[in-house]
């Protein structure tokens, strides 16, 4: 069965068989496509209603506006929603090559998805496992993508067959990127995404927490509809990255019904920037898994007081500013956080280039101020701090800013960076 028979959909496309997929020729296909596509990465969830399609779309399209030649897969076989996100419904999908042509989006990116190949929007998929395994499978090899640097692969909540096929089809993958919301009754799903990727040695590139905080578009005041730092304490206990947060939005709902996206449009405070956030960490990924993580002390003495030259951020002028963080938030004393937020920012695009969350040493007098030296730090923006403390991180080389407000670390360093940081007084001056 092709493709282009699964044109139709409702009862037709009802089926009970299907090959085994990833063996021979047609792995070898799979190999030979995938080799034109630099990196290769998942979004999955546990959960559904997390929002892990708004992710993946908004992702994918931040992406391509930094110059990325990017695909966005669709592998959800029975509720395919990405043509309806991206105001797509109803583009035909034509053939080329022996393949089929995904729809452009604009100069950079690719569309392909199940709802393309269907007669009617509310025709109903019902198939057995083995033939949607199938049909990823022709995805996968016979999409004509061309040459991307980015294929972003919007799988259906779960562990069942459409993320396993997926892993087990796409070999040296980047990884997965596995979408939350900050309560537990979706991080105990989220969890098992988690250890399904280490069952099939499919790299975690870490968490986000979706509809983290809602913050009033007429007061600004920020209500945790669904708590808020649950992504980030359980990407902590198991080991993995934290990517950063995504705020609630109601307009994220109402764009998405029209067909649009939220990186298109200024919506509420810090939505389509975190977005856009996300992918400059995604990009920052493949630039700084060694040179943050494992060579601290080489790009300590690549980094002098202040602004520099950091060669692992393309050249760009960049900092690292560390945020102290307790349950989510910028910590009002530095020495009683949870976390650190390290972030690197490129100061001429005042722009996010990557983030990572460390756990810090226990606090005793000098002991942070050595270990955030370091780990490359060159600012510290905290709520309170002692002076004699101040004075260790400036021995340090390590600029001291104070009296920040307790935000999530991500709008904290956005609002440095645009200059409209607002400090009050010294939370702790002991």
């Amino acid at each position: 069965m092709t493709m282009g028979e699964c044109k139709g959909g409702g009862s037709g496309c009802s089926a009970t068989g299907g090959g085994v997929p990833g063996m021979g020729a047609e792995q070898e296909a799979v190999d030979k496509r995938m080799s034109h596509i630099r990196h290769k990465i998942m979004v999955l969830s546990g959960k559904g209603g997390v929002g892990k399609s708004t992710v993946a779309v908004n992702l994918a399209y931040s992406l391509s506006l930094k110059g990325n030649r990017v695909g966005l897969l669709d592998v959800d076989v029975h509720g395919p929603s990405v043509p309806r996100m991206l105001g797509l419904d109803g583009q035909p999908v034509a053939g080329k090559d022996g393949g089929l042509a995904p729809v452009e989006m604009g100069p950079n990116l690719l569309v392909m998805s199940m709802g393309f190949l269907l007669r009617d929007k509310d025709d109903a998929v019902v198939w057995r496992g083995p033939l949607k395994a199938n049909v990823i499978r022709q995805f996968l090899s016979d999409v004509e993508w061309g040459e991307l640097d980015y294929l972003i692969i919007d799988s259906p909540p779960g562990t069942g067959d459409e993320p396993l096929s997926v892993g087990q089809l796409i070999r040296g993958a980047d990884g997965a990127i596995v979408v939350t919301t900050p309560q537990e009754i979706a991080l105990a799903d989220v969890r098992k995404s988690i250890s399904f990727c280490r069952g099939l040695g499919l790299p975690v590139l870490g968490v986000v927490e979706n509809m983290s905080g809602l913050v009033c578009p007429h007061c600004g005041e920020r209500v945790d509809v669904f708590k808020s730092g649950g992504g980030e304490e359980m990407a902590r206990d198991m080991g993995v990255r934290f990517l950063g947060r995504i705020p609630l939005d109601p307009g994220v709902v109402e764009l998405a019904d029209r067909g649009k996206l939220v990186v298109e449009h200024a919506l509420g405070p810090g939505t389509a920037e975190s977005f856009q956030a996300l992918a400059e960490t995604v990009i920052g990924l493949e630039q700084g898994s060694t040179s943050t993580e494992q060579q601290p002390e080489k790009r300590r003495r690549d980094l002098t007081k202040g602004e520099t030259r950091d060669p692992g951020v393309d050249g760009a002028t960049s900092m690292r500013i560390a945020i102290p963080v307790a349950g989510g938030k910028l910590c009002a004393h530095f020495g009683h956080c949870e976390t650190f937020a390290l972030i690197d920012v490129d100061t001429e695009g005042k722009k996010i280039v990557r983030q990572e969350r460390v756990v810090p040493p226990g606090h005793e007098p000098g002991v942070l101020p050595r270990w955030l030296s370091e780990q490359g730090a060159n600012m510290i923006i905290a709520g309170g701090m002692g002076q004699r403390a101040q004075a260790l991180f400036r021995e340090q080389d390590i600029e001291v800013v104070v009296g920040a407000s307790a935000e999530d670390p991500e709008l904290v360093v956005q609002s440095y960076l645009k200059g409209n940081l607002e400090t009050g007084d010294n939370l702790c001056d002991h």
